[in-house]
């Protein structure tokens, strides 16, 4: 549909098709489907790097295909991946011997409400949400300052965004390990979202001029990037083990929000006010965020593991969770008796998994 309009009011409707055929969730919880509970947190974060990665490769090579094929042959590019990924599906992937609801993994709508009444939670959703409407309202304009301060034509701007985003993954990596490996999360986290506030003053002031716009970019997605490796990994520490799914649902619809409401608030300033106005609007929200962030508590340091347990011990779920609360590196254990599963938040570095599986199972 967007492919042939020949109206803006076509191509929304479109737009607007395409959102509803979003399968985020579909793929988590046949995913969960498919894989155990061994390898499952690993499958999860393969699903986020590619994720990634395809926004990474779509902004460097959108505008190169955009110059051959135009605007309606990468809405025809979408109809023939699309089909790919039908067949994909349908021809690859193994169908699941049983289906099922995956707490760590899933969505349910009865937790809904524990997870919105959770703080620290909320507020890594709403930092998501500010993080993407950034991202959509600043690239409103972006590209034309490319092209009016360094005369850049759009099907030319991959030359500009590929050595900056090589430098903002460089400058990513020390931030991710500071963060997981020394656990300075939360000092790392109020940091990437200051530094978020000072690449839009940047922006805001310098777009006119080809190094500060280049190192505004620089700053802008070396923070982004930080913020989009820390956000989920900060969601699976600060969630309760057995509303993870739940809480990581919440998140991904926030984040969709968040490009569609930067998009329409972006769109609504630079019509008032041109460029100068979106970097406004920006720098608030990040300002806004900042204040919200400040006041975080330090993250506890604790992955999630799930643990079969023998059905003879669902019988007396709440003892059985107190006898896994005894055992050495274990923070949290909620049993889910339907589920044959007990949900643990664990110190790995402290855990006996040997004395958790033998509690669980024993008959």
């Amino acid at each position: 549909m967007a492919a042939v309009s020949t109206s803006i009011g076509g191509v929304i409707v479109g737009r607007a098709l395409q959102g509803v055929g979003a399968v985020g969730s579909v793929i988590l919880a046949l995913l969960a489907d498919l894989t155990g509970e061994e390898s499952r947190t690993a499958a999860m974060a393969m699903v986020g790097i590619t994720i990634g990665a395809s926004f990474l490769l779509a902004l460097l090579a959108g505008p190169i295909v955009a110059s051959f094929i135009g605007v309606p042959g990468i809405f025809w590019l979408m109809v023939a991946l699309a089909l790919a990924g039908i067949a994909i599906t349908e021809f690859v992937v193994p169908k699941p011997p049983r289906i099922r609801v995956h707490r760590d993994a899933e969505a349910v709508p009865a937790l809904i409400g524990a997870v919105l009444r959770n703080g620290e939670l909320l507020r890594l959703d709403i930092g998501i949400f500010v993080l993407h409407a950034m991202l959509t309202a600043s690239f409103l304009v972006v590209p034309d300052l490319l092209r009016g301060t360094l005369g850049v034509a759009v099907h030319d701007q991959w030359i500009v965004y590929l050595p900056v985003l090589l430098v903002a993954i460089a400058a990513m990596v020390p931030a991710i390990i500071a963060a997981e490996k020394y656990r300075h999360m939360k000092g790392v986290f109020v940091s990437a979202v200051a530094t978020l506030v000072i690449s839009q003053i940047m922006l805001y002031f310098g777009a006119r001029n080809s190094l500060a716009l280049l190192a505004a970019l620089v700053v802008f997605f070396s923070a982004f990037n930080v913020m989009e490796a820390i956000l989920p990994s900060l969601i699976t520490k600060v969630a309760p083990a057995h509303v993870k799914g739940t809480a990581m649902g919440l998140y991904s619809s926030l984040q969709f929000l968040g490009i569609f409401i930067g998009g329409i608030v972006g769109g609504l300033a630079h019509q008032r006010g041109g460029s100068t106005a979106v970097f406004v609007l920006t720098a608030l929200l990040a300002l806004i965020w900042l204040l919200a962030a400040a006041g975080m508590a330090q993250p506890s340091f604790v992955t999630t593991r799930l643990i079969p347990i023998a059905e003879n011990q669902a019988a007396d779920a709440e003892a059985l969770a107190n006898k896994l609360r005894q055992v050495p590196g274990v923070v949290e254990a909620v049993i889910v008796a339907d589920e044959n599963l007990a949900y643990l938040k664990v110190d790995a570095k402290a855990f006996d998994a040997s004395q958790a599986e033998a509690l669980a199972r024993a008959v």
